[in-house]
């Protein structure tokens, strides 16, 4: 609509100045989607504003989606993976599916010896020995193939010794149903002891702060775990996504730029028994190092933080993840303290864990800050010989200027003197 007002106002102008008497009706003009998103920043802040498209969601979801992927049988090299990834539904029903077919087809095969041994024909038959006993048709075939692979044995339906091929299939069957049971079982078990859902229990603060901390300009974000039971050796990384031009001119789209949290000092290694404040100190080595208050609005960024451990109760290993874009990113404010001391323990209020107050903080960007610190200490750093140094030249300018004073002086004595003699 901007645009369409804008491309208006400018045919309007032109059609003013060919006929200013002659009337002209403006049509707007439909524009493609890519003309719309190309719109020029000096039109105005809302319609120059564009919404910034996430690459990992609050919830911790990569918003990434992978296309054309003609490789698809590297999918089934690693089938057992495959599995654990696929969504609930789809593993139970590959998991129904896969038992459902099993015992169909032994059922068959089972049903199959029998006929061409001649057992239908023979049925109740006390001087013919079948090959499976009480086994009269395809249904009790099939309920023979589900006692055999799932090892029940009621005893009704057995089979005999005068059957070796018989004998043989009951060894197959078995074999390859304690795979197909390991499989299964064990796929279901690792999807259901997934430490994802332990990830849901490590919280994350709603938005980053940036604020003053012991002199230094720091970007903060504050993480907690809601359980009891711990994250061990847990660690934490924060990464920033945002799109870069080299000097070459090689565009990088959703380039990552590591943002340092503790890792020289050991502060990324964290005891996360209750809620902590992430520091990242805004230095020369930090990207954030020339952004201002005034310019971090304008700034397309997204700071992904990756919080690591093995679950305490299980010894896998966990991951919770967030992101903060600009919108997201407080400039002057602090977290709300959470921890109290009661009688005997600590607690910590959660209803205040993304609460944030407003601080006195400088709008300046950290290297304005050390610029101008750097001027503010200029003249203490000067050296003992330099302060005598000026010390002697102003003395001796002092010198100089009661000389030329008293020559002025002796100079009107004089020429008074001499308009007394005349």
């Amino acid at each position: 609509v901007c645009l369409f007002s804008v491309a208006a106002n400018v045919l309007e102008e032109d059609s003013m100045e060919q006929d200013i008497e002659s009337p002209v009706t403006i049509h707007q003009p439909k524009l493609p989607k890519q003309a719309r998103e190309d719109l020029p920043k000096n039109i105005s802040k809302e319609c120059a504003k564009r919404k910034i498209q996430r690459y990992v969601r609050k919830d911790g979801k990569c918003n990434v989606h992978h296309g054309n992927v003609r490789e698809t049988y590297r999918y089934l090299t690693d089938i057992f993976t495959t599995l654990v990834d696929l969504k609930w539904r789809f593993n139970l029903l590959i998991f129904v599916m896969v038992y459902t077919v099993t015992w169909l087809f032994f059922g068959m095969i089972w049903w199959l010896i029998a006929y061409m041994r001649g057992d239908m024909d023979h049925i109740g038959d006390s001087t013919w020995t079948p090959c499976v006993s009480n086994l009269n048709g395809f249904v009790s075939a099939f309920l023979f193939s589900i006692e055999t692979e799932t090892t029940i044995g009621y005893g009704y339906r057995v089979i005999t010794d005068k059957c070796p091929e018989g004998i043989i299939l009951l060894l197959v069957q078995s074999v390859l149903g304690s795979i197909v049971n390991a499989f299964m079982v064990g796929c279901m078990f690792v999807k259901i002891s997934q430490p994802k859902k332990r990830a849901e229990t490590l919280v994350f603060s709603t938005n980053a702060v940036i604020s003053m901390r012991d002199g230094k300009l720091c970007l903060m974000f504050r993480v907690g775990d809601l359980r009891n039971s711990h994250i061990v050796e847990a660690s934490i990384r924060a990464k920033l996504i945002k799109s870069k031009q080299t000097k070459e001119g090689e565009f990088i789209p959703l380039n990552q730029t590591d943002i340092n949290v503790g890792y020289y000092t050991g502060d990324d290694r964290l005891f996360l028994v209750s809620p902590l404040i992430i520091s990242h100190e805004i230095n020369q080595q930090s990207p954030f190092w020339e952004i201002s208050k005034a310019q971090l609005p304008k700034e397309e960024l997204e700071i992904v933080v990756i919080l690591e451990g093995m679950v305490e109760a299980t010894g896998m290993t966990c991951q919770a993840r967030s992101s903060y874009i600009t919108s997201e990113i407080l400039w002057g404010y602090r977290f709300t303290p959470v921890l109290t001391l009661e009688d005997g323990f600590y607690e910590v209020d959660y209803n205040s864990f993304h609460e944030t107050y407003e601080t006195n903080t400088p709008v300046y960007s950290a290297k304005e800050l050390a610029e101008m610190a750097s001027r503010a200490e200029l003249p203490l750093t000067w050296s003992v010989s330099s302060k005598l140094d000026q010390h002697a030249e102003l003395e001796t300018e002092e010198e100089e200027k009661n000389q030329e004073d008293q020559n002025e002086r002796n100079g009107d004595v004089a020429n008074l003197e001499n308009e007394s003699k005349v």
